[in-house]
């Protein structure tokens, strides 16, 4: 198992990075891989898993544990493989989302692309009580930070598709989106503005 690659940062790409180990570049599948922009040509150290199966293997990236512990336990749900947990791990606060399985919030867990309600009731049967022990949430919290994400959730994809009726490619706007959500920007109108700017300068 390769729990990790140390090198040097060389390309990002819409679905993976390629970090150059020596003269050999890995690439790592990533759920955001324009989160490591700021890395771009530096020495970085990405924790990984290698994902193999008999037709195929992949080296998947993460930016920490704690997002390489839940894709683990995403893809041993029924109905969940690596792109579905991926696309989760894509837009979720891991606070966020532990709240929503331990209060079986449906609703929460289906706003996530290829979640249906069967999906989403195998992922609160499967993992509830399971994350607790190594994601702290604060119980009197965790109501405020479940519509906390499922608001910023919605806000990020119309803001997502407003931008690309302006004409921006998904590349473009995916580059720009990791800077706002660092800002924990949750209003549509400020997100568009924010990015419109940001990719102005660019």
């Amino acid at each position: 198992m390769i729990a990790y690659i140390k090198g040097h940062l060389a390309m990002i790409q819409d679905e993976s990075v390629i970090v150059d180990v020596h003269g050999v570049g890995y690439e790592l599948v990533c759920a955001n891989p324009f989160s490591f922009q700021s890395s771009l040509n530096k020495e970085v150290l990405i924790n990984t898993y290698h994902y193999v199966r008999e037709d195929t293997q992949v080296l998947f990236g993460f930016k920490n544990e704690d997002e390489k512990y839940l894709f683990t336990k995403l893809i041993s749900v029924s109905g969940i493989g690596p792109k579905g947990a991926l696309a989760i791990l894509a837009g979720v606060d891991i606070a966020g989302f532990v709240s929503a399985i331990e209060q079986e919030d449906d609703k929460f867990l289906t706003s996530f692309p290829g979640v249906g309600k069967k999906t989403a009731r195998q992922i609160i049967l499967d993992l509830k009580g399971k994350l607790t022990t190594v994601f702290s949430v604060n119980a009197k919290e965790e109501k405020d930070l479940v519509e906390q994400e499922g608001n910023a959730s919605e806000s990020y994809r119309e803001a997502e598709e407003a931008l690309k009726a302006l004409g921006y490619t998904d590349r473009e706007v995916k580059s720009v989106i990791p800077v706002l959500k660092k800002e924990k920007i949750t209003n549509t109108d400020e997100i568009i503005r924010k990015a419109l700017g940001l990719l102005v300068r660019n």
